[in-house]
């Protein structure tokens, strides 16, 4: 786990935009458990985030000031700003700077199922997974940002979907709430119990999020031609020890299936068409958005911390300043 320590936070002054850039006050940020794999060295689908660079995070802010043309002060927009109050885009491209709807959705929501969990979730499940009408679709970390939109986008396609989640009262949220067929507990309950109870027809599809001894007992129960999409292993990210495989993988030869990662970055060019679709299932009622939001910049280093304690519900949001 990340330490206090392991953070420095500085203070410097705001400098003004050049020809070309854009300065933006950092609203919201999202906080997310790919960031503990971005302070790792090694090859990755991302370049790691160096000793006393500024801490990669994605987020929503307003632009203060423009000398570029394709933007322009009170703009709300959305890009990788990093952990800090204020954010001088010199690239626009490289930032992924763009402007964002409010009336489509809250700045925490365009964090959320608008954003990059949203995003990675819908082609996650719908390009990796291709669910089918009546399929099984089992969703681990169901609760999180990313869980909680795989399960509605797979119940609103028609699926039977299993959440797996920590906590009675994460459990209910995801039945009651998100509308989930079943969800099991893995902290109380017998997980390889509740896979039999709940799919007892199998599993066809399966989006990982946690790895590890979730992922094992998932392959014990897929069906011929399951996919299973590798998303996340939160389970793994603080291993002081190399990270476990999965031992049942030979469950994929027997079933014929196919496991497959997926990076949201693949997609970048197709982000408006899954923003257009969920945030019209949001003005239908059919999906919801829940955000666990904890202010004060200073408070990152703890915060960032209950993404793998379970501490967080919803999708964990960094509060830095008012929309004001």
């Amino acid at each position: 786990m990340a330490k206090e320590s392991d953070w420095k936070l500085t203070t410097e002054a705001v400098a003004e935009p050049a020809d070309g850039q854009v300065l933006v006050k950092v609203l919201q940020l999202s906080l997310d458990p790919a960031m503990r794999g971005w302070m790792n060295e090694g090859r990755s689908y991302i370049a790691p985030v160096g000793i006393g660079e500024v801490m990669r995070a994605g987020g929503v802010g307003k632009v203060v000031a423009s000398k570029h043309p394709a933007f322009a002060a009170g703009d709300l927009v959305a890009g990788g700003f990093g952990i800090q109050e204020y954010c001088l885009v010199a690239d626009v491209k490289q930032v992924g700077l763009h402007k964002i709807d409010p009336r489509l959705g809250t700045p925490a929501q365009w964090l959320n199922a608008l954003g990059m969990p949203g995003m990675t979730a819908y082609f996650g499940l719908l390009d990796v997974g291709q669910p089918k009408e009546g399929d099984t679709v089992v969703v681990s970390g169901a609760a999180g940002a990313v869980g909680q939109t795989v399960g509605q986008v797979a119940r609103i396609k028609g699926c039977r979907v299993v959440g797996i989640a920590g906590g009675k009262a994460k459990c209910d949220f995801v039945v009651n709430d998100l509308k989930f067929d079943a969800c099991i507990d893995y902290k109380t309950g017998n997980l390889r119990d509740g896979l039999k109870q709940h799919c007892p027809k199998g599993v066809d599809v399966y989006f990982d999020n946690v790895g590890g001894e979730i992922l094992d007992m998932v392959l014990a129960r897929i069906n011929r031609g399951a996919r299973i999409v590798v998303c996340g292993a939160i389970s793994q990210y603080n291993n002081t020890t190399p990270v476990k495989g999965p031992s049942n993988y030979m469950m994929l030869l027997v079933a014929r299936a196919r496991m497959q990662g997926m990076v949201v970055f693949d997609y970048a060019d197709r982000y408006g068409e899954a923003v257009q679709q969920i945030a019209a299932w949001m003005k239908e009622g059919k999906f919801i958005s829940r955000e666990d939001v904890v202010p004060g910049i200073e408070n990152f280093p703890a915060t960032m911390n209950k993404l793998f304690s379970g501490g967080n519900f919803g999708k964990l949001v960094l509060k830095v300043a008012d929309d004001a």
